[in-house]
């Protein structure tokens, strides 16, 4: 049974669908199937994957509301072992039409447990908001990532966000788990970045990944040509980044036949 994780964060702007992209290509590339949910209206995962959103016919919304299988839905990407479930522009209307819905909070679940033994790996990339969609993604997922970017303002409305995490842990999945905080857009010649490195580790200690990513120009124009990083430029920052991150997340749950004494990833040097 594959391990179903939300990539979630209200706040937009934190390198959330690029985190969702790029870690489920990772994945792939490291040849773990891996299925990529795109769960948010704007579909800039469906379009940074290479899909055009225009052309999708049916997609999750089809799949929450009519109970389309998601089977039937789902593309094959030009990455090896990585799998499209699209989303379209409709899905904004899931919020309202799921509102007088019995267990509306888990129709995305229902749509997961469908599909969940066919992948080592689910990644679904939420909308940056707290709404009905990003609830169901939650309900529906084993543990969530939180991006944080390395800015100001980094720590803004992060406890809103865990109180909705905890809300959903009460009533609606008692088994999701907080996977970890990833620490984005790091720019290591700003003395801010690296203090709120330190903030954040000091709040959060163990739920930081080590392995930090660093801004990249090559990460920011991947999407535009349809592809992720790692099809983009495998030798780029942004992609070595996230392929250590992807090592480290399946390190965390025992799915590499790595030794405890050799799970140590090596980000950045500071001698």
């Amino acid at each position: 049974m594959g391990k179903t994780i939300a990539i979630a964060n209200q706040k937009g702007g934190v390198g959330k669908t690029t985190t969702a992209i790029s870690l489920a290509a990772s994945l792939a590339v490291l040849e773990y199937k891996t299925l990529l949910v795109d769960a948010d209206p704007q579909s800039n995962a469906t379009s940074g994957i290479g899909m055009d959103p225009k052309k999708i016919k049916t997609s999750i919304y089809e799949c929450m509301i009519d109970d389309i299988d998601p089977k039937n839905v789902i593309l094959n990407t030009s990455t090896p072992n990585l799998d499209l479930l699209p989303s379209h522009i409709d899905l904004v209307g899931a919020e309202i039409e799921m509102v007088n819905m019995p267990n509306r909070n888990k129709k995305m679940r229902r749509v997961i447990d469908k599909i969940r033994d066919d992948y080592d790996m689910i990644i679904i990339d939420c909308s940056p908001s707290l709404g009905l969609v990003t609830v169901n993604a939650l309900a529906a997922s084993d543990s969530v990532i939180i991006p944080v970017q390395c800015e100001y303002f980094a720590l803004e409305g992060l406890g809103k966000l865990l109180n909705t995490i905890k809300i959903v842990q009460t009533n609606l999945n008692n088994n999701l788990d907080i996977e970890g905080i990833l620490l984005t857009m790091f720019d290591i010649r700003l003395r801010l970045s690296k203090q709120v490195v330190e903030e954040v580790k000091t709040h959060f200690q163990h739920l930081v990944f080590d392995t930090i990513i660093n801004r990249n120009t090559r990460l920011g124009e991947a999407p535009s040509y349809g592809k992720s990083i790692i099809m983009h430029d495998a030798q780029s920052t942004g992609a070595i980044n996230y392929l250590n991150f992807a090592r480290e997340l399946l390190q965390r749950n025992d799915m590499t036949g790595i030794k405890n004494s050799e799970r140590q990833i090596n980000t950045t040097d500071d001698n």
